[in-house]
């Protein structure tokens, strides 16, 4: 995703130096080296890579000042130091001293505060670091949907708990004109108003805050829809026995693992007649073939109204998984490469890797 950044830098007589982070090591881990990814960057960038298996010291000085235009190195896993994850500024002032300007194409980890993505910013001046392609092309996205989307505009909100997305829902609901609920979240609303949830997933101490919220939407003229029929397990396995039945009627035992026909043609119908979509979350437990029906069949509609025009943007980790496992990642507008950094932008914060370029 950050090659056509890079490529413009390597074009345009610069070399490029790559930091990244793999995975969350504690201190130095091989299974975790960037060594690993080097053959696929210079596979993907069509150009040798140089790999030095440090971050800072006199190998990596050497090697960065050697570096001739069109020339890349690959510096090794930055959460190998814990000084990464501390924000530390000595560690970022001697990444920052290995080059002239600083890219942060990074949009997946702009929500960490870290020496890489945002300490190391203050060591160059306004005109020597910037965004890259990735990391602007996400930034327009988001206000596409939250600041200047065509209506009807639509947010899909699933799994598994309210609780984490509370803030979400507070901020987009002033722009948002229906909001679909799927996954575990719709548990607490159905216990909300009265219904049996049998074992489903449900957070009891916020059904009271989801009554709550249900007045707000009213307030705000924004519709809700919950699924109106579930397939139930009785057993959080694949090869559970399963069946069909109300949302609002589920028997002790059982548990709701995916949205049923009904509700997908419901949630399909508002899907077809929107402009703007926001797919946050699978609407059942996809990840087992059992029970992924629903959110194969809520891609499809988003697939089809993005076709007819509408613009769908695919966000946060499970649904950007759903998407690529179920092969709707090609059929809608984009599909977001972070997961906690999206969140935080649909829930209205600054994020740190962002901030850190304008100061």
């Amino acid at each position: 995703a950050s090659k056509p950044t890079i490529e413009y830098i390597l074009n345009n007589g610069g070399s490029c130096i790559l930091m990244s982070h793999l995975g969350r090591p504690k201190g130095v881990d091989p299974n975790f080296s960037l060594s690993h990814i080097s053959a696929e960057v210079e596979k993907t960038l069509g150009r040798p890579v140089t790999f030095v298996s440090q971050c800072i010291g006199e190998e990596v000085t050497q090697t960065a000042n050697n570096l001739q235009p069109g020339e890349i190195l690959l510096i090794e896993n930055v959460r190998f130091y814990k000084e990464e994850t501390d924000g530390d500024e000595g560690f970022a002032k001697k990444l920052a001293s290995l080059a002239d300007c600083y890219v942060n194409d990074a949009f997946g980890s702009a929500h960490r505060a870290h020496a890489s993505t945002t300490t190391v910013a203050q060591f160059f001046d306004k005109q020597s670091k910037c965004l890259g392609k990735l990391l602007q092309k996400e930034v327009e996205v988001i206000d596409k949907v939250l600041k200047n989307g065509e209506a009807p505009v639509l947010a899909i909100l699933g799994g598994a708990k309210i609780s984490s997305k509370i803030t979400v829902i507070e901020n987009i609901l002033p722009v948002i004109d229906n909001l679909i609920i799927g996954g575990g979240m719709a548990y607490t609303f159905v216990k909300a108003r009265g219904g049996t949830v049998g074992n489903s997933i449900c957070e009891e101490d916020y059904v009271a805050y989801t009554k709550e919220l249900i007045e707000k939407c009213k307030a705000q003229n924004v519709n809700i829809y919950l699924p109106e029929d579930v397939v139930i397990g009785d057993d959080f396995s694949n090869d559970a026995n399963k069946k069909t039945c109300s949302i609002d009627e589920i028997p002790e035992g059982w548990e709701g693992l995916d949205a049923g026909k009904k509700s997908v043609e419901r949630f399909s119908k508002v899907i077809l007649e929107s402009k703007t979509i926001l797919w946050n979350g699978p609407l059942g437990v996809f990840e087992m073939e059992s029970f992924r029906a629903g959110t194969i069949g809520l891609g499809e509609a988003i697939a089809e109204s993005t076709k007819n025009g509408a613009f769908s943007l695919v966000g946060g980790g499970d649904s950007v998984a759903a998407a690529k496992q179920l092969g709707f990642d090609t059929k809608v507008s984009y599909v977001s490469t972070g997961g906690g950094a999206m969140l935080e932008c649909l829930e209205g914060k600054d994020l740190p890797g962002l901030v850190a370029l304008k100061n």
